[in-house]
C-alpha cells in the first residue's frame, strides 16, 4: 500500500512565517492577494503546529527561503512517498528555487530522491494527492501537461494508478477541490471531476464557493483540521462523524493558500 493522505500524520515539514511572507514587493508576481498581518499570521501558524503536535505528529520546522514569501506553503515544494521524495519544478516563476531548497532539507532527513520533474514540465505539490494505490494529479495553472505526464511515469514505477484531471478554473491546485478525509474517503467539489475519477472510494461532495472549499488536513483516525471560515465543510464533516478542529488560518488565505498548503507530510501511516 502506497502513501495515503488520509492516513495518520506522523511527520510533517512546516515553515513558520517570520520575514519573507511579509516582505512582498509585488503581490501579483507572488500570487498573494493581500499582505498578511504579522502578529496574526505568526499566531495562526503556531496554532496549526500545536494542533498537529497534540495529534501525535512530529513537526519539523524549517526557515523561510530568502526572497521567497511563498516558502511558508511547504506542500507545493515536493511530493513525498514511502520510497522517497520527488523533486518538483514550480509553476509560478517566483517560486522557482523552493523545490531545490526542500530537496536539500529532505535529503538531510535521510530521504532519497525517487524522481524529478524536468523542463518544460511543471508540477506543484498541491496538484498531487496520494491515496494508497491511487494518485490523483491535477493539470492546473501551476502543473502543466508535460509535468503531469512525467509525474505519471514516476508514480507508476512506484506502483500507483495515476488519475489525471484538468482543474484549470477557480482552483489553484487540485488540493483546493478535493482532500482525503481518511484512507478511503474523499471530500470533493461537485461537478469538478470526470465520471469515475473516484471509483473505489467513498465520497462526500460539496458545493464549492471558493478556491479552497474542499481543502482540509487529515490527521488520521477521522480527525481533521479545517479553516474556521469554512463553516459549510466543518458542519457537514462533523455531521458525517469526523472530529474537526476549526482553526483560524485567514492570514494564509490572503496568500492564496489553504490548510494543506502549509504542511508537507513526509510520513503517514
Amino acid at each position: 500500500m502506497g502513501f495515503n493522505e488520509g492516513d495518520v500524520l506522523r511527520k510533517v515539514v512546516v515553515c513558520p512565517p517570520e520575514i519573507e511572507y511579509f516582505a512582498v514587493d509585488d503581490l501579483d508576481s507572488h500570487n498573494i492577494a493581500a499582505l498578511p498581518d504579522h502578529k496574526k499570521a505568526v499566531s495562526q501558524h503556531r496554532g496549526l503546529r500545536k494542533a498537529m503536535e497534540r495529534s501525535g505528529a512530529e513537526v519539523a520546522i524549517v526557515k523561510e527561503l530568502p526572497f521567497h514569501p511563498n516558502s511558508v506553503f511547504t506542500r507545493d515544494t515536493s511530493v513525498c512517498t514511502h520510497e522517497g521524495y520527488i523533486e518538483l519544478r514550480m509553476g509560478l516563476p517566483t517560486r522557482r528555487g523552493e523545490e531545490v531548497w526542500m530537496a536539500r532539507i529532505l535529503e538531510s532527513m535521510g530521504m532519497p530522491s525517487v524522481g524529478e520533474i524536468d523542463p518544460p514540465g511543471t508540477v506543484e505539490g498541491g496538484d498531487v494527492i496520494l491515496a494508497g494505490d491511487v494518485a490523483f494529479v491535477g493539470v492546473s495553472s501551476r502543473t502543466n501537461e508535460s509535468g503531469a505526464r512525467q509525474m505519471r511515469e514516476i508514480l507508476e514505477k512506484l506502483g500507483y494508478e495515476v488519475r489525471i484531471a484538468d482543474v484549470q478554473d477557480e482552483h489553484l491546485h487540485i488540493g483546493g477541490s478535493m482532500s482525503m478525509l481518511d484512507t478511503e474517503t474523499v471530500l470533493h467539489c461537485k461537478g469538478k471531476f470526470p465520471a469515475g475519477f473516484f471509483d473505489g472510494f467513498r465520497t462526500i461532495s460539496i458545493e464549492c464557493s471558493d478556491f479552497i472549499g474542499a481543502n482540509v488536513i487529515a490527521l488520521g483516525e477521522r480527525r481533521l483540521i479545517a479553516n474556521a471560515e469554512n463553516r459549510q465543510v466543518i458542519d457537514l464533516l462533523t455531521d458525517s462523524g469526523f472530529e474537526v478542529q476549526a482553526l483560524d488560518l485567514q492570514e494564509f488565505v490572503k496568500g492564496n493558500g489553504g490548510p494543506t498548503c502549509l504542511i508537507l507530510p513526509v510520513l503517514r501511516g
